[in-house]
């Protein structure tokens, strides 16, 4: 997985990490927003979360999620928007470690 330009990872596809489908509650921070939600899937790019907050794509976030007993709070950014649905959230600047603990906790590769 490769950094891009924006601190995310690339590929040619759109999403470029597997997830798995599981809810997990999620604290959200950025711009106007804040307020909690749940995830609908998780990997260790990213995540989908179910909200009716109103977000712009491209919108920078904080988000704090516990996963088996971890708290991690991750920088991210908006990657798309259905607007009173949810976002896709991709995360930004995750250390290697916080990527290898999603994964394995996900059996996901990392």
């Amino acid at each position: 997985m490769k950094p891009d330009s924006e601190g995310g990872h690339f590929s040619t596809e759109r999403r470029q990490n597997d997830r798995k489908k599981l809810i997990v509650g999620v604290r959200f921070e950025g711009g106007d927003a804040t307020g909690i939600a749940n995830t609908r899937d998780i990997g260790s790019g990213g995540f989908y979360m179910t909200t009716t907050a109103e977000f712009s794509t491209g919108m920078p976030l904080v988000v704090t999620l516990t996963l088996d007993g971890r708290e991690l709070r991750l920088k991210g950014v908006v990657a798309y928007t259905d607007p009173g649905h949810g976002v896709g959230v991709r995360f930004k600047d995750v250390g290697d470690e916080d990527v290898r603990f999603l994964g394995s906790r996900l059996d996901l590769e990392a």
